[in-house]
């Protein structure tokens, strides 16, 4: 019995987000059960409408629903605000969009129009005074106000990716508050927005956290302005039985940690050996959908009617992953050659049904098998039947298969061509002054390709960040005109430097851990040789789609499985939840947050920390969030069996390593402007 089926179910964030959508879509007249999506379906009358929402609506709805569950809602046409929509005066329509004075005003134009038969209204946030005063307004002078059914703020902006993952899709956070000569206004303004939208995930959440953050930074300001608004909630619904949460959430208070981009900022370039982590890094992957770009060579003939090479054409190839992928939701967290080892197997298991199903209906492939239900003597018709009922679930299931081949082909493509292996294996290298690791790296500048600078320049950045003395000088110059001399922009290293010296003066290393348990290396040296072999068969599944060199890519990363350790950001989670499994190092570092209890709600609201044990947390970083923490996060919080943790972990928004370095690149040549 493996561990997990050990572990009670836990409601996942995405459940609850999931939960508030569906309890809207049928017109919040109920509470709608957090786990099953199909059994809230069967348990509901279903009334078909129309669901209008805003860009920022759809992106929260499509996250965590597919338009098969809109349609299971009662949705059968779902649209934009701002589009010319056609009126439909006998169904109801169910508004979710942000609290707008546009979308208020065109709110208005529908029920001037009677577009809709009834509407129902809901906004992603909390409409304040002033514009909910202007929509009743506005509403009386169109003389139908009894069209409008109900209005209602659902405290659902922000973005769930994974059951414990989220973003407030806040892009370039870090240099908005990092800026040279940023406006003090605009800094204000931007945090009030952050708080905003954690007070969203809050009260999403259901339970009322302390909050701890480092003092003298953007999430010090979050946390003092979070605080206000949650106090202000205890205070107004503390007598009041409207209130979104109950009067005692739980016995056991969860911690909010919030902390600055600054607590590490090396993991922002990492090349990571992570199933999800790669995808994120070497393709795009946004709201659930990975987006891989596909060179196309020109055509021969073309080709030669051209005098100049002309250049292969690029496609783009979209794989949504639902929420419902099984094998995402198993394998996303695994290193890249345990994932496709288990790629490989779950595709001979198919194979393995497939084959027994055709064998017991003597149909030769498994697409025939409702013409042959419909043609089958009486005697074999149950038989087929009973297979047939299989169909859907086989089908489904060939498609997720069918999607992770694909992606890990491409995967590899990308590991071939750019030698990323390599980068990741020197970056996993904690002794970073020995000049055994320094020769490797400059193995890597001088392996002749181009193809991979920003590679080479994200490991240069780790290199120069985690090193712990720091790295010679005159390996430094050695890097920088490597880089010159391919003339490439090197202006990002301006910012590195000045962080690393900024980051010794006034912060504290933590101490990282290891998350070996006792079986653990035996284990990764089997995995590892199971991923190589894996490997080898998942290049034979791509019917040589893959360069011929592979083989050799293959037999080099067979050993290559992260070391479990801790990251900074795990540490400081760890101390502030575990502080008796916690170092006294990281302890020193943490006892400096603040502390903030929304619940005391007479005199200083700041109270003085003290060590505590939590089991639940929210985990959220200002100035940017990545698959790499939150992958460490949840590997350490279910570490130990007996000692669970569940983190939820958030960012203003998720940026890949490409993004964050063109984002610090900006910061530092506006610093070098001025």
């Amino acid at each position: 019995m493996s561990d997990d089926a050990l572990l009670p179910k836990e409601v996942s964030l995405r459940d609850l987000q999931v939960a508030a959508v569906l309890k809207m879509l049928f017109l919040n007249e109920a509470e709608v059960g957090d786990a099953d999506l199909a059994d809230t379906f069967n348990d509901r009358e279903v009334y078909w409408k129309v669901l209008v929402l805003d860009a920022r609506s759809t992106d929260v709805v499509s996250s965590v629903l597919r338009v098969n569950d809109l349609l299971k809602a009662g949705v059968t046409v779902h649209t934009l605000i701002g589009a010319t929509r056609a009126p439909l005066p006998d169904v109801p329509a169910v508004y979710f969009v942000e609290p707008s004075l546009a979308n208020i005003d065109a709110i208005v134009a529908d029920i001037e129009a009677d577009k809709y038969a009834a509407f129902y209204v809901n906004f992603t946030s909390s409409l304040d005074r002033s514009l909910l005063e202007h929509f009743a307004e506005r509403v009386s002078t169109t003389g139908k106000a009894e069209r409008v059914k109900q209005v209602f703020d659902q405290y659902l902006d922000f973005v769930v990716t994974e059951p414990e993952l989220f973003s407030l899709e806040l892009p370039r956070a870090y240099a908005a508050l990092n800026a040279p000569g940023a406006d003090e206004e605009a800094i204000a303004q931007l945090c009030d927005t952050i708080a905003r939208g954690l007070y969203n995930v809050i009260i999403t959440s259901g339970a009322i956290p302390v909050i701890r953050a480092p003092r003298n930074g953007p999430a010090e300001l979050v946390a003092q302005r979070l605080g206000q608004l949650l106090r202000d909630y205890v205070i107004n619904t503390k007598n009041s039985s409207h209130a979104v949460l109950p009067a005692q959430d739980t016995l056991e208070r969860s911690v909010l940690i919030l902390l600055d981009r600054q607590i590490d900022f090396a993991c922002m370039f990492c090349h990571s050996w992570i199933y999800q982590c790669m995808v994120f890094d070497i393709f795009k992957l946004s709201k659930n959908t990975i987006t891989i770009p596909e060179t196309k060579p020109t055509p021969k003939i073309q080709e030669e009617a051209e005098s100049a090479a002309p250049a292969p054409a690029v496609t783009e190839k979209r794989y949504d992953l639902d929420p419902q992928d099984f094998f995402w939701a198993q394998n996303s967290h695994l290193p890249f050659p345990e994932a496709a080892e288990n790629v490989e197997g779950e595709l001979t298991r198919y194979k393995e049904d497939a084959q027994d199903i055709t064998r017991r209906t003597g149909v030769q492939d498994i697409a025939d098998l409702a013409a042959a239900a419909g043609a089958s003597e009486a005697e074999d018709t149950a038989q087929i039947q009973e297979v047939v009922q299989r169909l859907p679930e086989l089908t489904k299931r060939k498609a997720v298969i069918d999607t992770h081949v694909n992606i890990f082909s491409a995967l590899l493509a990308q590991l071939e061509d750019k030698k990323l292996d390599t980068f990741f294996e020197i970056e996993q290298d904690p002794n970073a002054n020995t000049a055994k690791l320094q020769q490797s790296f400059r193995d890597i500048l001088n392996d002749g390709k181009t193809n991979n600078l920003q590679d080479k320049l994200r490991s240069f950045i780790v290199l120069y960040l985690t090193s712990t003395q720091g790295l010679p000088r005159d390996f430094v110059s050695e890097a920088e005109k490597y880089f010159q001399d391919h003339d490439y922009d090197t202006t990002v290293l301006q910012y590195i430097y000045k962080l690393r010296e900024f980051m010794q003066l006034s912060s504290k290393t933590l101490q990282n851990k290891s998350l070996e348990d006792g079986s653990s290396n035996n284990k990764s040296a089997g995995g590892a040789a199971a991923g190589a072999n894996a490997l080898s068969s998942l290049y034979s599944l791509t019917e040589g789609r893959l360069p011929g060199t592979v083989g050799n890519l293959i037999s080099g990363i067979k050993n290559l499985l992260p070391e479990k350790k801790t990251i900074p950001i795990t540490n400081v989670v760890e101390a502030l939840m575990d502080p008796q499994n916690s170092s006294e190092k990281n302890l020193e570092t943490t006892d400096q947050y603040i502390c903030i209890d929304p619940r005391i709600t007479r005199g200083s609201h700041t109270k003085k920390p003290r060590r505590q044990s939590y089991n639940r947390s929210i985990v959220f970083v200002v100035g940017g969030a990545n698959y790499l923490e939150y992958q460490n996060l949840q590997e350490w919080a279910h570490s130990q069996l007996h000692n669970l943790k569940k983190v939820v972990y958030g960012g203003t928004s998720l940026v890949s390593p490409s993004e964050f370095l063109d984002e610090i690149t900006g910061l530092a040549k506006a610093g070098s402007a001025n």
